[in-house]
């Protein structure tokens, strides 16, 4: 049963979808990976000095949106089923982790978005069995493996000057 009450599932529900972006039926995983992509390439600069980097900003924001994802999908879940369609909030937290410490721009961000894509499409290396875990951790853990993947593929283009 369900011990939320009405107007905080409603809360939960848009959180979990980003917005009513999860209500998209074919394809929302991807525009809210996209939106992501797009809120970090435009709010990042303003996080940081110009010519630096900002590690606490992002890191801050990641572990915000994984605990409200966490939080959100295991309240939804008693309506929606587990790990529902709707529930695009993982990719937003799996896309924040890809692109953290990476420098932003339209290549990085689009080889991040690429590489998490497919991480979390094929669900290679292990991240399937993370599925299996309950609640809000097991909607999440998948797409928070396949973001560290990507970060570390990423971190290694950088590091041999490939992005």
């Amino acid at each position: 049963m369900n011990t939320y009450p009405t107007t905080c599932i409603a809360a939960h529900k848009l959180i979990a979808s980003v917005f009513g972006v999860g209500y998209i039926r074919k394809g929302g995983g991807t525009v809210a990976s996209i939106l992501c992509c797009a809120v970090w390439y435009l709010a990042l600069p303003g996080l940081a000095p110009p010519g630096a980097y900002s590690f606490y900003g992002p890191l801050l924001i990641t572990l915000l949106i994984t605990g409200l994802g966490v939080w959100s999908a295991t309240a939804v879940e008693h309506q929606w089923g587990k790990d529902s369609y709707r529930v695009v909030i993982d990719e937003v937290a799996g896309m924040c982790l890809s692109l953290l410490l990476i420098p932003i721009h339209a290549g990085s961000l689009l080889a991040g978005l690429v590489l998490f894509r497919l991480f979390d499409i094929l669900k290679p290396f292990g991240i399937r069995r993370l599925e299996k875990v309950g609640g809000g951790w097991g909607v999440m853990l998948d797409d928070l493996l396949a973001g560290l993947y990507t970060n570390l593929l990423l971190q290694g283009a950088l590091a041999f000057n490939f992005l």
